[in-house]
């Protein structure tokens, strides 16, 4: 392939028609969710030292290549496909995808990508407004307000987790930036804090042990009523509390912590408040659901995957700040190649985030939006919500399955009760479901205890393909488990 726009395109044409195809069989069920086959047989089915060494692809070629790497790809538009917490996306965050492909804007300088670094903040004006944290009057509004939220868009909820806590650092120690970390600084959270929680806390040199844990109850949500408890033992101990982090939802379960008491105890402490709502914040679009996250604006700062519940493609997540001051706070670096006066139309990003290059994620959402509109994906997090109870009644309702808890999202655990009552049984039945490739879902562990799960996350997936889910489980566990 030459470097230039003709064969560009001509590569695009080419490929189109299998993309095609391959999405619309993915949506209609047909074939299986995911093939796999040993990493070293994939790399010479997909002649990768050939490609490497020689280069050579072109439109004549190119399809061959391709139809083997959609062939041993995660087919997440499949209505089969049910299992980690990422979006079977909407086709039009694709559009942003090329379209930066194509013209590579690094937009944390404004200058070096202006549309997409205005699409950014007006995507996080959007999000902060969702949210409560914006004040002004149209969300296409950059003047300085001093009621204003502020936020930045990263690649992933993990960064985002670790921009919000460097910024609960720089509030509670702002002389770490400059003299290194205080030795006393503790984080207080549920034990079931997503782990990007614990590994920010180790880059941050705090010390994964630093990372005070909050009992939970039988479903693991965080009880309240621990806190003061903790928090008193932390104060007796000689620590600092630099934050108090909520989950909206966990992970594991689609749970949601009880974000407004929380919320009542860090401010009456006056404790820095952190939501991770990386897949519960979603919630916030929908009048039906957004009562899980009442209390949010207690909270100083939070995390919004859009690349779960909004329907972009991966990566795009958003770090807020109710105080915008707490954002611009968190860095500070110099640069003079970087960081000089100029003419500034707009705004440079880059003094408020990790990255230095940056892709324009925030056109993913946008298309999104573009496309469906606020009343197009709050509709979408209804019915996800929605069917999610549904497969609960089904599954519950099933003599040999049983649920732990009901649901508040479009997470749903379960466990095939007829046969071994061990944890190693639930897992081959998970593994051996994913290698007949006929569903994908995930496992998680509640108290110790291993449980089915699933993430109801395609907008296909319905209450017969969950019937023929169960029955298919049925067989596996029979087929494992002979009765004599």
């Amino acid at each position: 392939m030459k470097n230039t726009a003709s064969d560009l395109f001509k590569i695009i044409e080419t490929i189109i028609p299998d993309l095609h195809a391959y999405v619309e069989k993915s949506m209609e069920g047909q074939g299986i969710v995911l093939k796999q086959q040993l990493a070293s047989t994939l790399a010479k089915d997909l002649n990768l030292v050939q490609w490497i060494k020689n280069g050579g692809i072109n439109a004549t070629n190119v399809n061959q290549f391709l139809r083997t790497y959609l062939e041993h790809s995660q087919r997440m538009h499949h209505p089969h496909y049910i299992g980690h917490q990422v979006s079977s996306s909407h086709l039009a965050s694709a559009v942003a995808d090329f379209i930066h492909g194509v013209i590579n804007n690094p937009m944390a300088i404004y200058e070096m990508g202006p549309s997409a670094s205005v699409i950014e903040q007006t995507i996080i004006n959007w999000m902060l407004d969702k949210a409560g944290w914006f004040k002004g009057e149209t969300i296409d509004n950059f003047e300085d307000n001093p009621n204003n939220g502020g936020g930045v868009l990263t690649h992933g909820g993990s960064m985002a987790n670790l921009t919000a806590l460097l910024s609960a650092r720089a509030k509670v120690a702002p002389e770490a930036w400059d003299s290194g970390n205080p030795n006393n600084l503790v984080v207080i959270g549920s034990e079931v804090a997503h782990y990007s929680i614990a590994r920010s806390i180790s880059i941050m040199g705090l010390g994964k042990k630093n990372m005070v844990s909050v009992p939970t109850s039988k479903s693991e949500v965080l009880q309240a009523e621990h806190l003061e408890s903790v928090y008193k033992r932390t104060q007796n101990e000689g620590k600092t509390v630099m934050a108090v982090i909520a989950n909206a939802c966990a992970t594991s379960t689609g749970l949601y912590d009880p974000i407004d008491e929380i919320g009542q105890f860090c401010n009456e402490y006056g404790l820095w408040y952190h939501v991770d709502g990386a897949h519960g914040a979603s919630a916030l679009l929908s009048d039906k659901y957004k009562g899980h996250l009442k209390g949010l604006e207690r909270a100083d700062s939070m995390i919004w995957d859009t690349h779960k519940m909004l329907r972009t493609s991966a990566l795009c997540a958003a770090v807020l700040f109710k105080d915008a001051k707490n954002l611009t706070n968190t860095f500070q670096q110099k640069g003079s190649y970087l960081f000089h006066d100029k003419e500034k139309p707009g705004f440079d990003l880059m003094p408020y985030t990790i990255e230095c290059t940056k892709s324009g994620i925030g056109t993913k959402l946008f298309w999104v939006l573009a496309a469906e509109g606020e009343k197009g994906l709050a509709n979408y997090i209804d019915r996800q919500y929605d069917v999610t109870k549904e497969f609960y009644s089904i599954i519950s309702n099933a003599s040999d399955f049983e649920c732990p808890y009901y649901p508040e999202s479009n997470i749903l655990c379960f466990r095939y009760k007829a046969g071994p009552d061990t944890n190693e049984f639930q897992l081959k039945i998970r593994n051996e479901l994913v290698k007949s490739g006929q569903f994908y879902i995930t496992s998680t562990e509640i108290k110790g205890i291993r449980y089915l799960r699933l993430t109801v996350i395609n907008a296909l997936t319905n209450s017969e393909h969950i019937q023929t889910l169960i029955k298919t489980i049925r067989a596996i566990a029979i087929s494992m488990n002979p009765q004599p």
